[in-house]
């Protein structure tokens, strides 16, 4: 199985299930795990931190990209980083459904984007079924929170530290709690 069969058995909503593809996940987490070691073991310029991103993405990683490391992924090649995106310590990417950060995105201390979800029936506990994760533009992601597979959220959004997002977020909305519920909404004169 090559990556491009991979992601296209994604895109398809494949589950995760055989023998080839844990195969495959296995050698993805491991060159995944050589780039986030190198990228958290020792300290790297800006400008080196966006060359291992795009060595970890397979893509590149436009020039306006910040990290705080340390971050954490067991795959990297389902993650797509657009212009000015700010990604702070501790995150944690399970990337294998795809992860998107649309332009301005702010991503808080310890975030966890979790694209996988197991099987509910015992017989079928170790299947795995991906789903994408997209942030639209300017969202900002509080610390400690989770974003759920499947999840989209809007332009402009905010998700309160501490959230567990499960379904979509609307853009110009505020949400927060466990699960993440509305808060407000944002109409662009809010300073704080």
């Amino acid at each position: 199985m090559t990556l491009d069969d991979f992601l296209n058995h994604i895109k398809a909503g494949g589950a995760l299930n055989t023998p080839e593809i844990y195969q495959m996940m296995n050698e993805m987490s491991d060159k995944a795990r050589r780039i986030t070691c190198e990228i958290n073991n020792s300290y790297h310029s800006q400008e080196e931190l966006r060359v291992l991103m795009s060595r970890l993405t397979g893509k590149p990683v436009d020039e306006t990209f910040k990290m705080f490391p340390p971050f954490y992924t067991d795959f990297g090649k389902n993650i797509t980083i657009g212009r000015n995106v700010f990604i702070n310590a501790c995150c944690h990417f399970q990337d294998h459904g795809g992860v998107t950060l649309g332009d301005g995105c702010l991503i808080g201390h310890n975030v966890v984007f979790a694209t996988l979800n197991h099987g509910m029936d015992p017989e079928d506990r170790g299947a795995m079924y991906p789903a994408p994760i997209r942030l639209g533009k300017n969202v900002w992601v509080g610390s400690n929170s989770t974003i759920l597979r499947g999840v989209s959220v809007g332009d402009n959004a905010i998700i309160a530290a501490g959230s567990v997002v499960t379904k979509d977020v609307p853009a110009n909305t505020a949400v927060g709690g466990v699960p993440a519920r509305h808060l407000r909404d944002i109409d662009g004169n809010e300073k704080r």
